[in-house]
């Protein structure tokens, strides 16, 4: 089976819709993206993210206020008792304020997820993904006042509205992005229904991409994948989209364990580093982690995470690189050390 290389998301903002926020702008700025995807040789392209980027929230590029400002039931208006309790929450040192309070049941409000990839969907002829962040980590940026501090149930909530919307979407992959799951393996018993329920929604392809969080061009979690690996195999996921390059490969063992049903996404290409990764360095990672895991057990190579911190230069040449390490790889048979 032919491996195919995709992006995890986001791509650097076009600098004209910094002040130019139009639907004629934004059309714009997506069908470069997405040409800049084709010409590059990316088998499964997506709109960069630019569907949901907000100018006035930079820090996230949309991934939480884009879906927090739109839900009903949460109050993005807060006191100072609102960001005291917030502070005192776990795991979330990397953000200073809520993205959000839960003040009633949580509904889709105006949210309109089908409106975004329809818009896309007539820019390209390609594979498309659209991404989409999951239950976990939006419930992990609010502050309940609603729901008696169950976060199942709020992560629940939120799920429904996400599995309904998602459903109507058919692109050939459907990703959910959990970055903070891996730092909070602990959190799976509340996690895992949620997702799943996301999942079990999904027509195409269901990806989950989990990486060590991207803030700032940091990463925000700290924790080992062996830990995560009964919340991965409890995942109702095609494959997963997972960060390897900026911590390395010594962990791959660690993937014999995973369900075979569920493909492993390699992450390849370092998004926190402006390097150009050469195509040959990525076809040794990509033969290294085939030598430990076995042929087809690797359905996707792409880059850790989204590019949206990068030059558009360097996120533009690091896809090359992707296309042609993958091509490098599939051309020859011989085994070599990992970078």
């Amino acid at each position: 089976m032919a491996i195919q290389t995709t992006v995890v998301g986001s791509y650097p903002t076009p600098s004209w819709l910094l002040g130019n926020t139009s639907r004629g702008a934004l059309r714009d700025a997506i069908m470069v993206v997405l040409k800049t995807q084709e010409l590059a040789g990316i088998d499964v392209v997506a709109d960069g993210e630019l569907n949901r980027f907000d100018p006035s929230h930079p820090e996230t590029n949309g991934m939480i206020d884009y879906f927090v400002s739109k839900l009903d039931g949460i109050r993005t208006r807060f006191s100072v008792s609102d960001l005291a309790a917030f502070r005192n929450d776990a795991g979330l040192a990397y953000r200073s304020d809520p993205a959000g309070i839960v003040v009633s049941g949580i509904t889709e409000g105006v949210l309109n997820l089908p409106r975004d990839f329809e818009f896309t969907r007539a820019l390209t002829a390609r594979p498309l993904k659209f991404t989409c962040t999951g239950p976990h980590m939006l419930t992990k940026v609010l502050t309940d006042r609603h729901y008696g501090g169950d976060r199942g149930r709020i992560a629940m909530a939120i799920a429904d509205v996400l599995r309904r919307q998602l459903a109507a979407i058919p692109a050939a992959v459907v990703q959910l992005d959990e970055a903070n799951i891996s730092g909070h393996p602990e959190d799976r018993d509340w996690a895992l229904p949620a997702i799943n329920h996301v999942l079990d929604g999904i027509t195409g392809q269901r990806a989950v991409h989990i990486c060590f969080g991207n803030y700032g061009g940091q990463s925000v979690q700290r924790g080992f994948w062996k830990d995560l690996m009964p919340f991965l195999n409890g995942l109702h996921a095609n494959h997963l989209v997972l960060e390897f390059a900026r911590r390395g490969y010594d962990e791959l063992n660690a993937f014999l364990d995973l369900d075979p049903k569920i493909g492993l996404g390699l992450g390849v290409v370092d998004i926190k580093d402006n390097g150009i990764e050469p195509a040959d360095l990525i076809a040794r990672r990509l033969e290294h982690a085939t030598s430990i895991l076995g042929p087809g057990r690797i359905p996707f190579i792409h880059p850790d995470c989204g590019f949206w911190m990068l030059q558009r230069s360097v996120a533009d040449g690091k896809m090359r690189a992707l296309v042609e390490g993958r091509n490098r790889f599939e051309g020859r048979g011989t085994q070599a050390a990992a970078g």
